[in-house]
């Protein structure tokens, strides 16, 4: 049994290191979306804004798709009840954050974990839990900066996965996904801060 579970952790960081925001802009209007987007992230977000509406919700379905099918085919196969499946629901995150087909660059890992959370179907609490405060920090307490909205959101689902009715493994796995997101952002908040210290020095 372990082994199968082996095998989706290692299915869900080679398709997570897919970076279909980068691959899909590239292929079809021949840009680099991590040249020409103001963060460099190879996100759902630039992918709409470099290749339009039509090949941004194309990027999407696969960024949702590659998060949900390992642990969908994992929960239906070998079940949650293992520690494992942690690792099983990590994978797709990890490998989105960290792209082996990248040198070990890649985004920040909001989509993809929302399919993640999608895999647990016809559990929706999770997805719904996250979906929930996403709009709470956009519409009822705003915060305007995108990196610290979502930084304060998965900050939040992380602690929110560690009430107890939830399966230990299904904790543990957000708990994983969301330091993911949380590093990634903080990292890329680090960076523009930075560039904003070099930009004024230059002027």
């Amino acid at each position: 049994m372990e082994k199968i579970y082996l095998f989706y952790m290692v299915m869900g960081f080679c398709l997570g290191s897919i970076l279909f925001a980068y691959e899909i802009p590239r292929m079809v209007k021949h840009v680099d979306i991590r040249q020409i987007s103001e963060d460099g992230n190879p996100g759902t977000f630039n992918a709409f804004a470099a290749a339009g509406v039509g090949w941004g919700i194309l990027v999407l379905l696969a960024e949702l798709l590659k998060g949900f099918f390992p642990v969908y085919l994992c929960s239906k196969r070998a079940g949650q009840d293992s520690l494992l499946f942690a690792g099983v629901l990590a994978a797709p995150v990890f490998g989105h954050a960290f792209s082996i087909f990248h040198k070990g660059k890649g985004g920040k890992g909001i989509a993809v974990s929302f399919g993640v959370l999608l895999g647990l179907l016809p559990w929706w609490t999770p997805v719904l839990t996250l979906a929930g405060f996403y709009i709470f920090f956009s519409l009822a307490v705003p915060v305007k900066s995108h990196l610290k909205r979502s930084i304060i959101t998965f900050g939040c689902f992380g602690v929110a996965s560690l009430f107890p009715q939830w399966e230990f493994s299904v904790r543990m796995g957000i708990l994983l996904l969301c330091m993911v997101v949380v590093y990634k952002h903080v990292e890329a908040a680090r960076e523009l801060e930075f560039a904003d210290k070099k930009k004024w020095r230059i002027q």
